[in-house]
């Protein structure tokens, strides 16, 4: 590593320690030419994420796609900023993990699962734009799937 102060490449690490949720290593260097220190961020790079469109073109992966997708289905929900971050977040996990170029419908299917979990409103309105929902019974026939999936509520 190159000290920032005199461009002498001879140093030595002082301290390390996992930083950003253990995305990064954090690393405090002394520079043994001028003896200043500096901080260094060693990080893993990560390959490119593409995904398949129906037309057959391929673009690379945009978790801010993902995040305003989810925005505007949770709009006016329940659902904090923190939480749509973590569903883009799992959703980019989940198609990295079937590969490097995930289809747009596995990455829809992904963010439907995790909103199911989310908030049910959320999920609904999200599936009617993903599906392309025509007419009301559209509409009941998803709420209907998932009302046969989750727990009944009790009563008081």
């Amino acid at each position: 590593m190159r000290c920032p102060w005199c461009s002498t490449d001879d140093d030595r690490v002082v301290d390390s320690r996992v930083s950003e949720e253990g995305v990064a290593i954090r690393r405090r260097r002394e520079c043994l030419s001028c003896g200043r220190r500096f901080t260094t961020f060693e990080r893993i790079e990560e390959q490119i994420l593409w995904v398949v469109k129906r037309s057959g073109g391929r673009e690379p992966f945009e978790r801010l796609k993902v995040v305003e997708g989810v925005r505007a289905a949770c709009k006016n929900r329940p659902v904090t900023v923190e939480d749509m971050d973590r569903v883009a977040q799992a959703v980019e996990e989940d198609v990295r993990v079937k590969g490097d170029e995930p289809t747009t419908e596995q990455v829809g299917l992904a963010v439907l699962e995790h909103l199911k979990a989310l908030d049910h409103v959320a999920y609904v309105r999200f599936a009617s734009v993903y599906k392309g929902f025509e007419d009301l019974g559209d509409f009941a026939r998803e709420v209907g799937l998932l009302t046969k999936t989750t727990a009944p509520k009790r009563r008081s």
